[in-house]
C-alpha cells in the first residue's frame, strides 16, 4: 500500500496488522476497533487480540492495591497516579504497557512530558510475548527513562524487575512466595501469590514447563 493511501486513514481494524506507518500517521487515527490492541512498532502496526482475564483480573487487583495504599498508607502521597492500558513513546514506535506509575512527582503527572517512573506488563503465552516483554519492551523503556519495569509472568510464577542502570538494567526475580518493596513507592508491599492467586481463578491457565 502506498503512503499517501495511509496518510488518508483514519480507521483500523485488525485486518490492517502489517501496514506501515509513521509515527504521525499512527498517531492520526479518530476510530478503531477497541476489542484490539494497537502498537506501532519499528514502522509496522501490530495488532493483537485484548488481555486475557487471567491478566486483566491480577492488573485490576495490582491497580486497587496501590490506590489503597495511596488512600491509606501514611507515605502513600509518593504515588502520583497509576493507569491500566497506557500508550508509551519509546522514539517513533507506540507501545502499549498493561500498567504505568507515576512516583515522586508529588503532583499530577503530565502526559505529554512524565515518563511513567515504573512501567508492568504481563506476560502473555508464546515465545514471541515473551521475547516481547522480556527484551524488546525492557530495552525500549530503559532508553525511555523508566526507572524500573515490572514483568509479571504467571506462567514462571514469578516477576523480573529491571532497574534502569547507567549500562545494563539491574535484574531481580521475586519468586511468588516472596513480598516486593521498592524505594520509589516506600512502605508498599506487593505480595506476588495475590496476583497469581487472582490469575488462578480463570479457566485455561497453564504453567510454563521449566
Amino acid at each position: 500500500m502506498s503512503t499517501s493511501k495511509v496518510r488518508i486513514r483514519k480507521r483500523i481494524s485488525p485486518s490492517c496488522a502489517g501496514l506501515r506507518m509513521t509515527p504521525e500517521e499512527f498517531d492520526s487515527i479518530t476510530d478503531c476497533d477497541d476489542r484490539y490492541r494497537y502498537e506501532l512498532v519499528h514502522g509496522v502496526l501490530v495488532v493483537t487480540p485484548p488481555p486475557a482475564p487471567a491478566e486483566r483480573g491480577p492488573n485490576d487487583e495490582l491497580g486497587r492495591m496501590l490506590l489503597n495504599y495511596k488512600d491509606d498508607h501514611p507515605q502513600g502521597s509518593h504515588l502520583d497516579a497509576t493507569l491500566p492500558e497506557y500508550e508509551i513513546r519509546p522514539g517513533d514506535d507506540r507501545r502499549r504497557a498493561d500498567r504505568v506509575i507515576w512516583a515522586g512527582l508529588r503532583r499530577i503527572p503530565d502526559p505529554e512530558e512524565d515518563v511513567p517512573t515504573i512501567a508492568v506488563e504481563y506476560v502473555s503465552r508464546g515465545k514471541r510475548n515473551w521475547l516481547r516483554d522480556y527484551e524488546e519492551k525492557r530495552g525500549e523503556y530503559m532508553a525511555l527513562g523508566v526507572a524500573e519495569y515490572w514483568v509479571i509472568d504467571r506462567f514462571l510464577r514469578s516477576m523480573t524487575v529491571y532497574r534502569n542502570a547507567p549500562r545494563t538494567p539491574a535484574e531481580q526475580v521475586i519468586a511468588e512466595n516472596e513480598i516486593y518493596r521498592t524505594d520509589l513507592l516506600p512502605g508498599f508491599e506487593l505480595p506476588l501469590a495475590r496476583l497469581f492467586a487472582v490469575a488462578d481463578r480463570w479457566p485455561g491457565k497453564k504453567r510454563r514447563r521449566k
